[in-house]
C-alpha cells in the first residue's frame, strides 16, 4: 500500500481476506440485525448461519455501519501512515453506507474521497482492487478514484436466485415483480443496473437459468482479459461446476474468483443465490 493513498472500503465487496492484506484494503463492516442481535458481518455471523436462519424463517434485516464507525477506521488508516483515504463503497441505491461514510468524511484527520461505486460483491471488489493498484504505484487519490470509476463502468453484475421472495422483504425489487415471478413459478435471472437489481430474464427451470447465466457472463466476458468473480450462498457445488464451465470458456481470462457471498447479501437473496462479475481490464 502507498503510505500516502490508503483504500478504503466495505464489507460487501468480499475480498478474500489475503487479498486485502496483501493490497493494504481496510474493510468496514455492515451489520446483520438476526432477531434482537446486531451482528457485524465477517467477524460475528458466518454465511452458513444465516442461511439457516433464512430457512428458518427468522426475522433477519441489514444495517449500515455508523458515521462513527467510519470515523473510527479512517482515524486508525490515518495513524498508520495515510495522507489521504480513498473510501469505495457499495451502491448508494442499495445502502446508506455512502451516506455514513460521506459524513465521517467530513471531520477525518486526512482528505477522504468517498465514491458511491453503484457496485456490490466483487463488483466492488474489482473497483477496490483497482484502486489499491494504482494507489501502490505511487497514484494520488485522484488518479485512484479514477481508475476504480473507470473499472465499474466497464463491470457487469448478474445473479440467479431460487425465489424473488427474500429481495422483495428487503425491498430491493417491486412486490409486483417478485409475485410475478411467484405465480409463473420461472427462475429469474437478474442484473445490476444504476446500481439497483433489476429483472433481466425468466427462466422455466433451475437449470436451464444456471446455462443462461453461463452464457450470459460469457459472452460479456468476450476475448478478455477480464476478471471474473462467482459468488453462491449455500451452493458451492454449483458455484464450482459454473467456474469450471467458465474456465474452460472464455479464452481471456485473467482471474477468476470463486467465493461464497457474506451475511448481508445474503439477507436479501436467499440460500440457492449464484452470481457472475465481469469486469474487464
Amino acid at each position: 500500500m502507498s503510505r500516502h493513498v490508503a483504500i478504503v472500503t466495505d464489507s460487501t465487496a468480499y475480498l478474500p481476506q489475503g487479498t486485502m492484506e496483501r493490497h493494504g484494503i481496510t474493510a468496514v463492516p455492515l451489520t446483520v440485525v438476526l432477531g434482537d442481535r446486531a451482528l457485524e458481518e465477517g467477524t460475528e455471523i458466518t454465511a452458513r448461519s444465516l442461511a439457516q436462519a433464512l430457512q428458518k424463517r427468522r426475522p433477519v434485516t441489514t444495517s449500515r455501519p455508523s458515521p462513527q464507525t467510519f470515523a473510527e477506521h479512517y482515524r486508525k488508516v490515518a495513524e498508520s501512515g495515510a495522507t489521504g483515504i480513498v473510501s469505495l463503497h457499495l451502491s448508494a441505491e442499495l445502502s446508506g453506507t455512502y451516506d455514513a461514510a460521506a459524513m465521517a468524511a467530513r471531520e477525518a484527520p486526512v482528505p477522504v474521497h468517498v465514491v458511491d461505486t453503484g457496485m456490490i460483491a466483487m463488483a466492488l471488489g474489482f473497483c477496490a482492487l483497482a484502486a489499491a493498484e494504482t494507489a501502490e504505484t505511487g497514484g494520488t487519490m485522484d488518479e485512484a478514484v479514477t481508475a476504480a470509476e473507470k473499472r465499474a463502468a466497464g463491470t457487469s453484475a448478474y445473479f440467479y436466485v431460487d425465489t424473488l421472495d427474500y429481495l422483495r422483504r428487503g425491498g430491493r425489487i417491486g412486490a409486483a415483480q417478485a409475485l410475478l415471478g411467484s405465480a409463473l413459478a420461472v427462475k429469474p435471472l437478474l442484473k445490476l443496473v444504476g446500481g439497483r437489481i433489476e429483472p433481466l430474464e425468466k427462466v422455466r427451470t433451475a437449470s436451464k437459468a444456471i446455462a443462461r447465466l453461463e452464457e450470459i457472463a460469457a459472452d460479456r466476458a468476450g476475448s478478455g482479459p477480464v476478471d471474473i468473480a462467482v459468488h453462491h450462498l449455500s451452493a458451492p457445488d454449483r458455484a464450482s461446476a459454473l467456474a469450471d464451465r467458465l474456465r474452460a470458456r472464455v479464452t481471456g481470462l485473467a482471474d477468476l474468483h470463486v467465493s461464497e457471498v457474506g451475511a448481508v447479501i445474503g439477507a436479501h437473496t436467499g440460500p440457492g443465490l449464484l452470481g457472475v462479475v465481469v469486469s474487464p481490464r
